[in-house]
């Protein structure tokens, strides 16, 4: 630790070991050593001693819509990576839609990183996009370091970014396949979507009506069929159908190339409570019913689904009207997604390492940044969260760092309150309060 110029020390530091009293040295942005709680503090270093507090990683979140250029009063890099720094988020990766343009070329990929080069508060990665016309792209964009490839298979709701059937699926997975990237997919079925009743208006049970579990549970199926002829890694994203657990525990006990991600709104809101007209819970796939909470809670502990991830997906208020069928489908919540999940996780009996692994470690290693990103351990990035777990707090959507304060977190008492966050030994935010954007670029390596 000689060389350290910085020293967290806490009483409960979760590490891939375990939770534990530790110091923790840090020296040029890397953790340099973890080490016994009272170990001496070597000359010319600053200690920060968090008490209490728990010091785990940084968050990962590999499923944020930034919308930045083109559609930046949606949301934006300053204010997006603000909300993630404000909820213990130190890395992102963002999504290839929503922005104009979309990120479905190097050219596009060049402009999105121009645009976030100096307002990433934290550090930001991108996805790409697989479209029915961009497989010539596909090689391009992996070799310029975008972490993997977004597909719809049911309309994405932007019509710069249309959805792939069954064919361009199987191209487009094969030539993914080739250069063994990673395609990660919006699994609803199309023609399921179409054919479930379609009434509109404001009531919310009509609104889940159109989006059956089995649009969910038929495009997954096609997905692992795919995946498993051609030996490609797939990702589902954002599952809310609990139907399709024993497909996917099976698909995985057979060695198919197969994650899965949920979201912190399927984990901890439920169809049974949500208002009619109240479009901030509009997603797509929906909220569904407790019942099906629990099972996803279940598989979440048992492996079956491998991380939760925010899907960020925000808009300008005025798109998110009282009728379900035409309002924005995207939900808010980037900035408490650690506290919900911690919230219903303690609950359910889990403890904080347990999120960390869902939230931090696993997403890490979903993209690839697991030796840098993702825990406190030698060699790692000194990104950290400080979180007072059983200290409490309500929502109020004002105080929220997103562009437009519409959540459906509104008034809800969360427990987690992050007091710093801190990427690569520099503390951000601290009390609401915010360096200037200190975030770094990051492109895929392996």
């Amino acid at each position: 630790m000689s060389d350290a110029e910085l020293v967290l020390r806490s009483t409960r530091v979760i590490t891939p070991e375990g939770t534990r009293a530790a110091s923790v040295a840090v020296a040029a942005g890397t953790i340099t050593a973890v080490l016994p709680y009272d170990a001496p503090v070597p000359e010319g270093a600053r200690l920060e001693d968090l008490g209490d507090h728990v010091l785990l990683p940084g968050l990962v979140d590999t499923h944020v819509h930034v919308n930045d250029p083109g559609r930046t009063e949606w949301e934006g890099f300053w204010t997006a990576t603000r909300a993630a720094a404000a909820g213990g988020i130190t890395t992102l990766v963002d999504m290839p839609l929503n922005s104009l343009p979309p990120t479905t070329t190097v050219a596009h990929l060049r402009t999105k990183q121009r645009v976030a080069a100096d307002k990433a508060h934290i550090d930001v990665g991108f996805w790409g996009g697989a479209l029915p016309d961009n497989i010539k792209d596909l090689r391009p964009l992996h070799e310029a370091g975008v972490f993997g490839f977004k597909a719809f298979l049911s309309p994405s709701g932007v019509d710069e970014f249309p959805h792939l059937e069954r064919d361009p699926l199987a191209r487009s997975m094969a030539e993914i396949a080739a250069f063994d990237g990673l395609l990660i997919v919006h699994a609803e079925d199309p023609h399921l979507l179409s054919s479930a009743p379609q009434q509109g208006g404001p009531k919310y049970a009509d609104f889940l009506a159109s989006r059956p579990r089995d649009a969910e549970d038929t495009a997954i199926a096609q997905l692992i069929r795919e995946a498993k002829a051609l030996h490609a890694r797939v990702h589902v994203l954002h599952l809310s159908s609990s139907d399709a657990l024993p497909l996917i525990a099976e698909a995985k006990a057979e060695g198919v190339r197969l994650t899965v991600e949920t979201c912190p709104h399927y984990l901890t809101l439920t169809a049974e409570e949500v208002p009619d007209g109240a479009s901030e819970f509009k997603c797509c796939p929906p909220i569904r019913e407790a019942a099906n909470q629990d099972l996803l809670w279940r598989a979440l502990a048992d492996g079956t689904i491998d991380c939760v991830v925010t899907d960020h997906s925000p808009s300008t208020a005025d798109l998110k009207t009282d009728d379900f069928a035409t309002a924005w489908g995207g939900i808010s919540g980037l900035q408490l997604s650690l506290a919900a999940v911690w919230t219903e996780a303690r609950r359910r009996g889990h403890e904080l390492a347990d999120v960390v692994r869902w939230m931090s470690s696993h997403t890490a290693a979903l993209v690839g940044l697991d030796t840098r990103k993702g825990a406190i351990a030698p060699g790692h990035d000194a990104d950290f969260a400080v979180l007072a777990p059983d200290e409490t707090f309500t929502v109020d959507p004002a105080a929220l760092q997103h562009r437009n304060h519409v959540t459906a977190y509104a008034g809800r008492t969360l427990y987690g309150v992050v007091k710093s966050t801190w990427l690569r030994g520099q503390r951000i935010v601290a009390d609401g309060e915010f360096t200037e954007p200190k975030g770094q670029l990051l492109t895929r390596t392996h």
